[in-house]
């Protein structure tokens, strides 16, 4: 889509959408054509990425006995540091105390894209970076390598999102034959805005959808301007795993405010996002990671801001616009006077996650344990 189809107002460009713009249409939501969103009773499995109580630093063992506590049926352990060790024998142990409780491993990492500033270096090359995370992954008996390209500042950056998308391809590629011998698939997220779900979709295909797949992360799809039911819709031939919130989306002056929230406390609709989710890739687990307390702004409104967002298509954005005419402002977190505020963040973060767990059991019917 061209820049200069965004300098049309908003009730212009929304009615263009409406016509068909020349651009592929995706059949709308339920919830936009005004159909019920029941939950199936059809049981997928519930679990939680250890970034969403970030604050409280747990390692590995201290994260399986709460998340036995919750009684959940999985965990993304969504980076290498909460690991005391990555020695094989740390590691069996690890597993064996996540097989006595009977939850399911998902092992990750943070970036493994070398020409995005967000790069972890640590591990040496991005190559040896994945093959260490597979051989991490394969000894936890994890069918996951979670992983990702950057940020939202990738897309700003000289070349775009696809200098990097290309980069990771190659990588990926280089890595194959690890990846396929561990019987790993490696689960690139889309991360913190950096991919629009399609664009995640190509870099799979790309590189080999035999032993690459997805890390579906309906919050991270707000940052692209995305409905989360159409990155659902796009991502769930390849999802192998997850980062689930729900987003609040409401109007500004000059576009919309985005605010992850606890399930079912934002303007997403999660119960239909559930039902698809049942008929798409049940066998994926709905892994939460809460990432609550504030908020980004998107000035789509200003011709400038689509410099990066050029790939964007007017039928989906029309929804993601749809959602921000739905939502309410939010405030941000902020610690209660008197109280320390690291102490205050991990009940802050313990409390979103927990409200989160309960909602995903009783009203969405998720979890086998439940």
């Amino acid at each position: 889509m061209k820049q200069s189809d965004f300098s049309l107002n908003r009730r212009s460009f929304l009615q263009n959408a409406a016509m068909g713009t020349g651009l592929t249409a995706v059949s709308a939501p339920s919830r936009l054509l005004g159909k019920p969103s029941p939950v199936s009773s059809t049981k997928v499995k519930l679990g939680f990425d250890n970034f969403s109580i970030r604050a409280l630093g747990w390692k590995a063992p201290r994260l399986l006995e709460y998340a036995n506590e919750k009684k959940v049926d999985t965990i993304l352990f969504s980076d290498l540091d909460v690991f005391e060790s990555h020695e094989a024998g740390y590691l069996k142990e690890i597993k064996q105390q996540a097989d006595k409780f009977g939850i399911a491993i998902h092992a990750g990492t943070g970036g493994i894209c070398p020409t995005s500033p967000k790069f972890i270096a640590k591990y040496g090359s991005a190559e040896d970076h994945l093959k260490h995370l597979l051989r991490v992954a394969k000894t936890l008996g994890s069918p996951v390598a979670r992983c990702y390209i950057g940020s939202m500042q990738d897309r700003k950056s000289p070349g775009g999102i696809q200098k990097h998308i290309e980069s990771t391809i190659q990588v990926c590629k280089n890595v194959r034959k690890h990846a396929l011998d561990a019987g790993v698939k490696i689960a690139i997220e889309n991360h913190a805005g950096d991919m629009h779900s399609r664009e995640l979709v190509d870099l799979i295909v790309r590189a080999g959808p035999e032993f690459v797949g997805a890390t579906l992360d309906s919050g991270n799809a707000t940052w692209t301007m995305e409905d989360p039911l159409d990155t659902l819709e796009n991502l769930a031939p390849f999802a192998v795993s997850s980062g689930i919130r729900d987003s609040m989306i409401w109007e500004i002056g000059n576009g919309a405010s985005v605010q992850w929230t606890a399930m079912g406390e934002g303007c997403v609709d999660m119960k239909a996002f559930t039902q698809r989710w049942v008929e798409l890739c049940p066998q994926v687990p709905i892994q939460l990671e809460i990432i609550s307390g504030f908020s980004k702004p998107f000035p789509y409104l200003e011709t400038d801001f689509w410099k990066a967002y050029e790939s964007i298509r007017a039928d989906g954005f029309s929804r993601f616009v749809a959602l921000a005419k739905e939502g309410t402002p939010m405030e941000s977190f902020k610690a209660p006077k008197g109280v320390d505020r690291k102490k205050a963040q991990q009940q802050y973060q313990l409390a979103e996650l927990e409200r989160s767990i309960k909602y995903s059991k009783q009203t969405l019917g998720l979890g086998i344990r439940s």
